[in-house]
């Protein structure tokens, strides 16, 4: 093995891994550098602190481990963290009380996708005790109903009702000189085309019948018609991004530079770009992905972690992912089961007829 250059699992002795092990596990209970007493008093084999320092100098120069300061204890570098996943990571598996949890918030019943997505997003935050991220899919349910509801001031609230029971609400603003009985003929308008099918199956019709001027409406129920319906066909193919449980990742900042990393982070987030270009990488890849520090450009400059698996609609396919943000030494044996679960369970609901 080439000094400098860090090994895969397999090249380690089993003494080398059982330090290793007990190294990475302890700091991620701790955040704190570990030293070789430590370590002496948590391996099952009798091993004095000086053995335990050699075999610590030999992780060190495999770019496995490093010292913080010149006589602290050991930490894992990046390199070291991304072979424990791969090679010595025992996944857990998730309590009753916590898949119950996740379950009870999933559960749709009178809610819009949306905010079935958010709460479940909330309660596997809570769980982790980490930022969650999800992308909610673009509705493509088959509708039943559609309503526009007067607001005041050129706004109004387009109700779509689907098929199955979910309830999807949006604001639009509409032109100058709409009355009430300008909002019912424009929903009646859509009712009757929209029964019976999704959204972007009619919108190109409707779109090219409102510009051929074929229909009876006047223009100002044209437009209100071309309002609600640019709202929900437009912009929104990416899905939306939410993002819950910002004061959980805050919980291990202690100095001021990693603040200001965490804030960028968040900014970053905010625009979803980034986040949804690490959405696309799960494409190709099923079960949970795991992200580490500098790994992605996201977290290049913050230290944390990323744990996010897709989930898919009723044709399998992918329509979106959920997952975590948490520091570098976030507790993976616990989280990646829950993670895969929730994505589980927010794909059965997507499938449900």
């Amino acid at each position: 093995m080439v000094r400098g250059k860090a090994p895969v699992i397999t090249e380690l002795n089993e003494r080398s891994r059982e330090v290793f092990r007990k190294i990475v596990e302890a700091y991620v209970a701790t955040g704190e550098p570990i030293g070789s007493r430590t370590v002496s008093q948590r391996l099952t084999q009798a091993l004095s602190p000086a053995t335990i320092r050699n075999v610590m100098a030999d992780l060190e120069d495999y770019g496995l481990l490093y010292a913080p300061h010149t006589s602290a204890g050991r930490l894992p570098t990046q390199a070291g963290m991304r072979l424990f996943v791969n090679g010595l990571l025992e996944v857990g598996r998730m309590a009753e009380d916590e898949r119950s949890r996740i379950d009870a918030q999933c559960h749709a019943a009178g809610k819009s996708m949306e905010q079935a997505l958010t709460e479940a997003l909330s309660a596997l935050s809570g769980l982790a005790r980490c930022a969650g991220v999800v992308v909610a899919p673009k509705v493509q349910r088959v509708l039943k109903h559609v309503e526009f509801v007067w607001l005041g001031r050129h706004r109004a609230l387009v109700v779509l009702v689907t098929e199955d029971g979910m309830v999807e609400n949006r604001i639009v603003d509409l032109p100058g000189g709409v009355e009430m009985s300008t909002l019912i003929e424009a929903g009646n308008f859509l009712n009757a085309r929209l029964a019976g099918r999704t959204l972007d199956e009619v919108k190109d019709e409707i779109v090219a019948e409102l510009e051929q001027h074929r229909s009876q409406l006047d223009s100002l129920t044209q437009r209100v018609v071309e309002a609600g319906l640019a709202t929900w066909a437009g912009g929104d193919d990416k899905g939306a991004l939410i993002v819950r449980g910002q004061s959980h990742l805050l919980e291990d900042v202690t100095a001021v530079e990693d603040l200001e990393r965490i804030r960028t982070l968040f900014e970053a987030l905010e625009t979803s770009e980034q986040f949804l270009r690490l959405v696309d990488l799960t494409q190709t890849a099923d079960g949970v992905q795991i992200f580490i520090g500098a790994e992605n450009e996201l977290f290049g400059v913050t230290g944390c972690s990323m744990i996010v698996a897709p989930y898919r609609d009723s044709r399998e396919r992918i329509v979106g992912a959920i997952g975590v943000i948490g520091p570098q030494r976030i507790n993976y044996a616990r989280i990646i089961p829950m993670v895969d679960y929730t994505a589980k369970v927010i794909g059965r609901l997507i499938g449900q007829p």
